[in-house]
C-alpha cells in the first residue's frame, strides 16, 4: 500500500520544467537525507493512494500534464501500478517520481517519462545548484541542468 498525504497535494509549476503537475506527497521515505525539508514524511501518516483516488485528482484539476510522486513510500509495487494505472487512462499525462536513491530499477524508466534520483545532501544543494548529486532525467535522459539559472554579468 502507497500512502499520501492529501492536505500537500498541490498543482506546482517548478518541480517539472514545462508541466503543469501535480505534486503527491508520499510518506513512509525510506531515505535518510540530513537537512530533509519534510522529515515528517518518513512516519506513515496520510490516505492509501488508490486508482480510484489518483483518477479524482486529476478530474479534480483540469489542465494537469503531469502526475509527481514526491517519494516513493515502502511499497515498490504499488507504485508501479499506480504508475501504470496513470499512464493507461490517462496517455496525455506524464508521470514523475522522486526517489532518493542512487539508482532505480529499469522498469521506473519504463513507467515514469521523468525520474529524479540522489538523495539530498545539504552541502551540495537541491537540483537548482550546479554542485548537485540529484538527477532529474526525462526519457532517460539527463536534463537537471535545466534547473540551474544562468547568471549574466552586469558590466
Amino acid at each position: 500500500m502507497l500512502k499520501y498525504v492529501p492536505e500537500l497535494t498541490d498543482i506546482v509549476i517548478e518541480e517539472i520544467p514545462d508541466r503543469v503537475t501535480l505534486a503527491v506527497e508520499i510518506s513512509n521515505c525510506r531515505g535518510n537525507c540530513l537537512g530533509c525539508h519534510s522529515p515528517f514524511l518518513k512516519k506513515d501518516i496520510g490516505e492509501e493512494l488508490t486508482p480510484q483516488i489518483i483518477d479524482s485528482l486529476i478530474a479534480d484539476n483540469f489542465g494537469v500534464t503531469c502526475f509527481l510522486f514526491l517519494g516513493e513510500g515502502k511499497d515498490t509495487d504499488a507504485l508501479l501500478r499506480l504508475a501504470r494505472h496513470i499512464k493507461e487512462t490517462y496517455p496525455s499525462i506524464e508521470t514523475a517520481v522522486y526517489s532518493g536513491r542512487e539508482s532505480v530499477e529499469e522498469e521506473f524508466y519504463e513507467l515514469f517519462d521523468y525520474v529524479k534520483t540522489g538523495p539530498f545532501i545539504e552541502a551540495r544543494g537541491p537540483l537548482n545548484n550546479p554542485d548537485t548529486n540529484q538527477r532529474l532525467y526525462y526519457h532517460r535522459k539527463d536534463i537537471t541542468s535545466r534547473f540551474w539559472r544562468r547568471i549574466s554579468s552586469l558590466h
